[in-house]
């Protein structure tokens, strides 16, 4: 695929990977709403039975919707990602004189990667890989507040970078750091972002009001 080509594919994927997100972040407001099930609450009562206060057929769609469009979510930015990093390539020193073809293309790269926010860098330059994906955030937690997002790619939280056991350890550090704040890097739509994020007691549940989803 010529480069002109795989740009216009690769702004086709961010457009409708945005809309996605517009959906997702949506359905999650409408689950999480004040007396909602949110993302993974019983559908029953105490005593067994179907709950009345809630439109039961709705909210598993609703999930299963949301399901579908994190995993296609993932599939778009892996495609998204190699398509930058191909273009990003033909910006590379080469021992020959770029053309005017080779110029105009590698300009486009540049305006691609300004335009969709994008920071792109040599895989030489940045070995940093995600080992969780933030799948479930509630608002105005303290992971929201402190600008975490849904779909963000977690290579950093406080100590951890990976290795075995992440969950308990991702657990452990958020409460060994409770009311400080924890150095997080993320990966979000191909950019690269260090956040720093407080864990907190707050209303809802846990320090942090999000879920990792180990990748």
């Amino acid at each position: 695929m010529g480069g002109a080509n795989l740009k216009a594919e690769t702004m086709a994927l961010m457009d409708k990977r945005a809309a996605m997100e517009t959906e997702m972040n949506s359905i999650v407001e409408r689950l999480c709403n004040p007396g909602g099930p949110g993302l993974s609450g019983n559908l029953v009562d105490s005593e067994g039975f179907p709950r009345e206060d809630i439109d039961i057929p709705a909210v598993r769609a609703q999930r299963l919707r949301l399901a579908e469009l994190r995993n296609e979510h993932s599939e778009i930015t892996d495609k998204i990602n190699v398509n930058i990093q191909i273009l990003h390539s033909v910006r590379r020193p080469t021992s020959r004189a770029s053309g005017p073809q080779e110029r105009s293309l590698s300009g486009e790269v540049a305006s691609l990667s300004q335009t969709s926010g994008f920071t792109v860098t040599s895989p030489a330059m940045d070995t940093s890989i995600p080992f969780a994906m933030v799948d479930e955030i509630t608002e105005s937690s303290p992971a929201a507040e402190d600008g975490l997002q849904l779909g963000d790619q977690v290579v950093k939280f406080g100590n951890v970078e990976g290795g075995d056991n992440l969950l308990p350890r991702l657990a452990a550090e958020a409460q060994a750091n409770q009311g400080q704040a924890v150095s997080v890097g993320v990966i979000r739509q191909g950019a690269k972002l260090d956040l720093s994020v407080t864990p907190r007691v707050w209303q809802g549940r846990g320090l942090l009001g999000c879920h990792f989803r180990l990748v």
